[in-house]
């Protein structure tokens, strides 16, 4: 299953099978090719120089996992060809389809990589699963989401603005929250991570950003 924004930038998939299928290169190179121009297994077949029945096997597969939707359809003679296009742009995959998420809890300390990871993987499978269930009933989910990017020169300064940072949520959470009848609760989740290099040589882990002790 999938689901999109208005604008078919993001799907998100919480099968295996959609999962599997994208990593096939050839059944990958269908999705470029109909993300370039939308078509049937038809007009498909002619710009590959391949059989209709080959490629509509792929293409019936991928449109099942959600990969692919049906964009319109076309009369060409006695036939009528379905027009497939990609369901997104990109996707997002269900981080939960490798076994199940870890609980953030059981990573222990709070200012670890596994304690952030678990969270944000939490994060990821919550939110696709609340928005399949808002687009299937025709609603938008409401979220929020903001980004920005902090210079830390010591392991000292780290740990300031953490402090700030907690203090200064903690206000703006106190001000906001209301536990009166008919209020929906949101998750908040707040993370800091190195950034990554810009421009790593040959994956040499030596390009990553140096961890702060």
């Amino acid at each position: 299953m999938r689901t999109t924004d208005d604008t078919h930038l993001v799907g998100y998939l919480d099968t295996i099978d959609g999962a599997v299928l994208l990593r096939d290169p050839e059944r990958r190179r269908l999705v470029e090719l109909l993300r370039e121009r939308p078509d049937s297994a038809t007009g498909l077949a002619g710009r590959l120089g391949e059989t209709r029945q080959r490629l509509n096997y792929h293409l019936r597969a991928l449109e099942d996992a959600g990969v692919l939707e049906l964009e319109g359809e076309r009369r060409r003679g006695n036939c009528t060809e379905r027009i497939l296009r990609p369901a997104a742009e990109r996707f997002v995959v269900d981080p939960g389809l490798a076994g199940g998420l870890p609980a953030p809890e059981s990573a222990g300390d709070r200012a670890s990589a596994g304690f952030l990871l678990s969270l944000l993987a939490r994060g990821v499978q919550e939110i696709g699963r609340l928005w399949m269930r808002a687009g299937a009933a025709g609603k938008r989910l409401a979220t929020a989401g903001m980004e920005s990017r902090v210079a830390i020169a010591r392991p000292a300064d780290m740990d300031a603005f953490v402090a700030d940072l907690t203090e200064a949520i903690a206000g703006v959470v106190e001000r906001h929250h209301d536990e009166s009848p008919g209020a929906r609760a949101f998750r908040l989740v707040v993370g800091a991570y190195p950034e990554p290099a810009a421009a790593p040589v040959d994956d040499d882990p030596a390009g990553a950003p140096p961890a702060m002790a």
